[in-house]
């Protein structure tokens, strides 16, 4: 006996929730969060919206997965607190830099960073991480004073370069090199991070 070629959407695979990420990180970078649906996002993934939902729920939950994904703080807390407590805000600016790709090749970490300037939930999202889940995790890890503040403070850095030099696109920040940049911003993320806070 034969069977008939199986048509449709795909099941539901061990590699379906990576296929999953993928479409919804590249969605995310190209339409933004306004422009991303769960619907879309299982067209571009193959695999029925139900699925979609099943395994993430919401678009916000799936946004904060990819999130995770490209912006990888198990990663760059270890690489920022490696090496000398004076230095950790020229390595935190060059793995940061790294992350979000030369202003002419953008990875998806800055297709996260546009969502944030289009979408106040998305902005949220994505303040709320950085500033807790990476620069918040390094300042507790520093065991500095003021660390939430310090890690805000390093959020509006970063966030404000990334959106300059890929987004708006200042020519300045886009001709400048990756050790230029580092040279300007890495003594001012020290400062935010380890430096004496001001008098009251």
């Amino acid at each position: 006996m034969t069977t008939s070629p199986r048509t449709g959407r795909r099941p539901g695979r061990p590699t379906t929730r990576a296929e999953i990420v993928t479409a919804a990180t590249a969605l995310f970078a190209e339409r933004g969060y306004q422009g991303t649906s769960l619907r879309r996002v299982a067209a571009e993934a193959g695999v029925d919206p139900a699925l979609v939902r099943r395994f993430y729920g919401s678009k916000e939950e799936l946004f904060g997965v990819v999130m995770r994904s490209v912006l990888r703080p198990e990663d760059v807390v270890p690489v920022a607190l490696n090496g000398p407590r004076r230095t950790v805000g020229r390595r935190l600016a060059t793995t940061m830099l790294q992350l979000f790709g030369a202003s002419g090749q953008p990875t998806p970490a800055l297709g996260v960073i546009r969502s944030a300037i289009e979408s106040d939930q998305a902005a949220t999202f994505v303040r709320t991480f950085v500033a807790e889940e990476m620069l918040g995790r390094l300042t507790r890890e520093l065991g500095v004073d003021q660390p939430e503040l310090r890690a805000a403070l390093a959020t509006s850095q970063l966030v404000g370069l990334a959106i300059g030099r890929y987004a708006i696109r200042a020519p300045g920040l886009v001709t400048a090199d990756t050790e230029q940049l580092v040279a300007w911003i890495g003594p001012v993320l020290q400062r935010y991070l380890t430096g004496p806070a001001p008098a009251a």
